[in-house]
């Protein structure tokens, strides 16, 4: 597995690569920085989301786990930057339990690229599994315009 790392505003990020996708983003700082092609691209991506410049990622990302959480990843996808849908929504369109889809939101090995930061709760505002917890959550919302959600 291939890694590189980035500094964003909601700090540090870890791209990993495997087999021409990338398999995971995690915060931190990885020691290892490698050189590929796909990691310069995801690198340069999010470098342009943090600046305000992309709003659609275009990686090949490839979901490590059940077919419940490509199922929760994929409907993760379809949200537009900017927007957000509750937990229930996925839920109802997957023919799922709405606390499925939020243990599948939490383990969602590629956030922010698939942004798990846009599902909510019924009521509002819920937990994030990102470094910093509900102040990344809140920090990603405000990036994309979806703030207003939130009062």
């Amino acid at each position: 597995m291939k890694t590189r790392s980035v500094e964003t505003s909601f700090g540090p990020l870890t791209c990993h690569e495997n087999d021409g996708a990338i398999t995971a983003l995690t915060w931190e700082w990885h020691p290892r920085q490698d050189a590929s092609a796909l990691l310069d691209r995801a690198v340069a991506q999010l470098e342009a989301y943090d600046a305000g410049a992309l709003e659609a990622f275009d990686l090949p990302l490839r979901v490590q786990g059940s077919h419940l959480q490509r199922r929760v990843c994929d409907a993760m996808l379809a949200i537009p930057f900017g927007y957000t849908k509750t937990y229930g929504e996925i839920g109802k369109a997957l023919g799922i339990p709405a606390q499925a889809v939020g243990q599948a939101c939490g383990g969602n090995p590629i956030p922010v690229i698939i942004p798990c930061h846009r599902v909510m709760g019924a009521k509002g505002l819920t937990g994030f599994s990102g470094a910093g917890g509900v102040e990344t959550k809140v920090a990603l919302l405000r990036h994309e315009g979806a703030a207003g959600l939130l009062i």
